[in-house]
């Protein structure tokens, strides 16, 4: 039967977690690493048992997925790996050019969500691969990146160019934060293999835990490594949660709603959270944990 394959995102978004796996959490998993687009496929395909995915896949799948509970990506506010940069301010768009990043999908709705319902545009989309060294290409008039390539952006911003955080964006909508990425478990995988489940579930928990408790030793394992300095790294881990409580699943499903509303989605999906063994919360955005084993 082997190991439970576990999709992992290898962002700065989730390094607590990437640390953890690197000392031990990672025992008895198969780790796949990927950008969310490629996880978002290799679950589908039915060769991940459980991943960390994009958010909107769970609408355009959630027949198939279950969500692990108490575990997600998300901001109160800002983000600041998320950017919209322009050529122009974001209220004089109207039917423009704009290049997508390849790597993720809820961006892409977020996006045309915000440009849609707080601007009024209908901009025309084109997905591609992009760069932070070149923002904006010379046939757009706008681009979106993720990920780590847009935290460097933010920290490293081009004259004459403007910059739209899409997290402050969508507060700034809603009032409401944002959820960008969940953990969920195919339903076949959760049915059949509960205990294995529950061993993901709590390795992912744990391993996160694990990680933020030795943020020092997590943002130093990165240095050289990655092109920002400590502080810009301490920084965005402060702004990212990873808690999924109650109050956050309003700004996920109202996001579903608008992604629905504007044919991005098919239907509203309905949340459905798998059944494991809950760990007791410790407050903040962590749960309890030992020492991962």
């Amino acid at each position: 039967m082997g190991e439970p394959r576990v999709g992992h995102i290898h962002f700065l978004n989730v390094l607590p977690l990437t640390w953890s796996f690197a000392h031990g959490a990672n025992r008895g998993l198969r780790l796949v690493p990927g950008v969310p687009a490629e996880l978002n496929r290799a679950l589908a395909a039915g060769n991940l048992d459980v991943s960390g995915i994009s958010s909107i896949f769970y609408a355009e799948h959630d027949e198939e997925l279950v969500i692990l509970p108490d575990l997600c990506v998300r901001t109160d506010d800002k983000v600041t790996s998320i950017l919209f940069v322009t050529k122009k301010p974001i209220e004089e768009f109207e039917t423009e050019r704009i290049i997508l990043t390849a790597k993720s999908a809820t961006s892409h709705c977020l996006l045309k969500i915000i440009l849609s319902e707080a601007y009024g545009a209908r901009p025309n989309y084109y997905v591609r691969h992009i760069v932070p060294q070149n923002p904006v290409p010379d046939d757009a008039a706008g681009a979106l990146f993720i990920g780590d390539d847009a935290l460097w952006l933010y920290h490293h911003r081009h004259p004459g160019l403007h910059y739209y955080d899409l997290g402050e964006e969508w507060h700034k909508l809603t009032g409401l934060g944002m959820v960008y990425s969940l953990w969920v478990a195919n339903r076949t995988f959760a049915r059949e293999r509960p205990h294995e489940l529950q061993l993901v579930y709590e390795r992912l928990l744990r391993g996160m835990e694990y990680g933020f408790a030795n943020k020092y030793a997590t943002l130093q394992s990165v240095l050289g490594e990655k092109d920002f300095s400590f502080e810009e790294l301490e920084e965005y881990l402060e702004v990212i949660c990873w808690d999924l409580k109650e109050e956050h699943l309003a700004g996920l499903e109202l996001f579903y709603r608008m992604a629905h509303a504007l044919n991005l989605v098919n239907h509203i999906p309905r949340l459905e959270f798998a059944k494991v063994k809950r760990l007791q919360p410790l407050g903040g955005n962590l749960y309890e944990q030992t020492a991962v084993d």
